[in-house]
């Protein structure tokens, strides 16, 4: 065996949790089941990692095993790598086509090979009917780079999908440029939505849960004073405080709905303004450069966070749209601007 495919099997198996080994290499189908029941879990991880390298010889692997194999180790640790969203658009009349995978596959590695002498592409179907793309990038001069690869996730018959953040950020242009030839559209644009929560990004867009967006001005229902409070006094407090907890509790329901939040870790938001003074003289009022400010509010889950803070009492209800219509809007990056 080549010792680049050798050192290649051998780092990526040494990323795989000692739990999830023998469950990723029984869905990459390679290796028998009598291969799989001669690894010993109960030793060092690089002696493990040395024996399935032994095995994988034996069976005469390829790189193009080993790179469905990696596919399948980032399609279960999806969560590690940073998501961008991209939406592709058609002409003005254009039909939606029939997609036909194979001729997606054909067409979409023609037009990386064509552009770029050194490129190598691989595919995988997922069960949820999205189509995995690993392309590792190399140059005219130089052979594909396999740490560094890109991933792409396709769901066919729809205008969206999310590449893995990359360090080629000169590959991308082309990337974008081999996805609207193969599925036939006219155009694509980077959304400014980012997240490591692949299958949230996934649900926003897609629109795969319940979030209504409502009005919050309808008055809240007239409650009676129970007659067996001590004072007047203490019945209206406790009164108000009631239909208070109450209205707050019916608005964050109609903001957020009463199931799990997607879940996001961040929300950036740029401000650009400019002084205004009627007073003369003013340095602010004369500077020709806007006034810019970058606010961000992160969290292990911000949707549920911000969820809870009328509730807590942190924050007015309604919450602010600014930060209740991210999924609404499909974004958490946003520029705002002076009218």
């Amino acid at each position: 065996m080549d010792e680049l495919l050798a050192e290649f099997i051998k780092r990526l198996l040494l990323k795989i949790p000692i739990s999830e080994i023998m469950t990723i290499l029984r869905t990459w189908g390679f290796l028998s089941e009598s291969q799989l029941q001669t690894i010993t879990l109960r030793q060092r991880k690089e002696l493990l990692a040395q024996d399935v390298v032994q095995l994988c010889e034996e069976s005469g692997v390829s790189l193009d095993d080993v790179a469905l194999l990696d596919i399948i180790y980032n399609q279960v640790h999806r969560h590690q790598k940073l998501w961008d969203v991209f939406k592709m658009s058609k002409g003005a009349g254009e039909d939606v086509d029939l997609f036909d995978i194979e001729q997606f596959k054909s067409s979409f590695t023609k037009i990386l090979r064509k552009a770029l002498k050194n490129v190598m592409v691989s595919f995988r179907e997922a069960e949820e009917k999205a189509l995995w793309i690993r392309i590792a990038w190399g140059t005219q001069r130089t052979m594909p780079n396999q740490y560094k690869a890109t991933y792409v996730v396709y769901y066919p018959q729809t205008p969206y999908v999310f590449v893995s953040s990359s360090r080629m950020k000169s590959s991308i242009p082309l990337l974008g440029q081999a996805l609207v030839i193969a599925t036939k559209h006219h155009q694509i644009i980077k959304k400014d939505f980012r997240s490591r929560y692949l299958d949230s990004l996934v649900s926003i867009v897609f629109k795969q849960y319940n979030q209504a967006f409502e009005t919050h001005n309808s008055p809240a229902p007239v409650q009676e004073i129970s007659p067996w409070q001590d004072t007047d006094e203490d019945v209206r407090i406790v009164h108000e405080h009631t239909v208070e907890k109450e209205r707050i509790q019916r608005v964050t329901q109609q903001v957020f709905g009463d199931y799990p939040q997607p879940r996001l870790e961040f929300a950036q938001y740029q401000l650009e303004t400019r002084f205004q003074s009627n007073l003369n003289r003013s340095i602010l009022a004369e500077r020709k450069e806007p006034l810019r400010c970058l606010i961000k509010f992160s969290s292990p889950h911000l949707l549920e966070a911000l969820k809870s803070l009328a509730p807590a009492g942190i924050a007015d209800a309604p919450l602010s749209p600014l930060l209740s219509c991210i999924p609404k809007k499909g974004m958490n990056y946003f520029k705002i601007r002076d009218k």
